[in-house]
């Protein structure tokens, strides 16, 4: 029960009395909620004074609200550090997650000129395709294709990328990864990343393109990740020499 306050005081004593349940795990991630006017009643407030905790949870990302169906508290969500520079798999490890690797295809072609271009190759020349699909909560959330240059892709071609991050073959391979270079724009799920994270074509993504040189400026890796919206969110720590962002018009 919540101590007897001011109305504003009482919707957010539980406010801050539900998000303690749910970041405690006694609500579980997808998990339905108690219906409101059992929630009322727990808590001896009316209706609208719930559904302002409500809202503040909804507000925080604590909880789904869905219409006719109930209150759920929100899904587990990937948290995509920025301010790194390490490979993907290993930031989201890094942060307590089960990530899965399945590799869908490795194979060495013919750069696209996009690619030979980000590479700085001939035209004609070949690269390392590395095609793999992340798993998360039981379910793909990321498709990623990565093209890597020869001669270091022939040595690092057969290592098991599924327990092995590219960044860490590379470094066994001998190769030195200074900066990267990194876009994440807002996208739609084209046809070839739908069929391997099994949602319909068009759905919000996040698209993340990024470039890894080494430290004598060679671009060694071109990544292109296909990241579902609803299972990702990008999170920053800015400080006064730290992480540096420029914000511009996607085109």
């Amino acid at each position: 029960m919540i101590p007897d306050a001011g109305h504003e005081a009482r919707y957010r004593a539980i406010a801050a009395d539900l998000a303690a349940k749910i970041r405690s795990g006694h609500y579980a991630p997808g998990e339905a909620l108690p219906p409101q006017r059992e929630l009322s009643a727990f808590y001896k407030v009316t209706l609208m004074t719930l559904r302002q905790a409500l809202r503040q949870l909804s507000d925080e990302r604590l909880i789904v609200q869905q219409p006719g169906r109930g209150t759920f508290v929100a899904p587990a969500h990937l948290a995509y550090q920025l301010d790194s520079l390490r490979s993907l798999v290993d930031d989201l490890r890094k942060q307590g997650h089960d990530v899965r690797t399945a590799v869908a295809g490795r194979a060495v072609r013919r750069a696209p000129a996009r690619i030979a271009a980000e590479l700085r190759l001939r035209p004609g020349d070949t690269a390392l395709r590395l095609e793999r699909v992340r798993e998360f909560a039981g379910r793909p959330a990321v498709h990623q294709v990565s093209w890597v240059r020869r001669p270091v892709a022939d040595q690092i071609r057969d290592r098991d990328f599924t327990a092995v991050s590219l960044y860490t073959a590379l470094a066994d391979a001998g190769v030195t990864v200074a900066r990267a270079s990194e876009v994440v724009r807002p996208g739609l799920l084209d046809p070839a990343a739908a069929r391997h994270l099994h949602e319909p074509e068009g759905s919000p993504v996040l698209v993340s393109t990024r470039i890894t040189y080494t430290f004598d400026a060679t671009p060694m890796v071109s990544d292109h990740a296909t990241i579902l919206g609803s299972m990702m969110e990008i999170r920053t720590e800015r400080a006064a020499t730290g992480l540096s962002l420029t914000w511009g018009a996607t085109s």
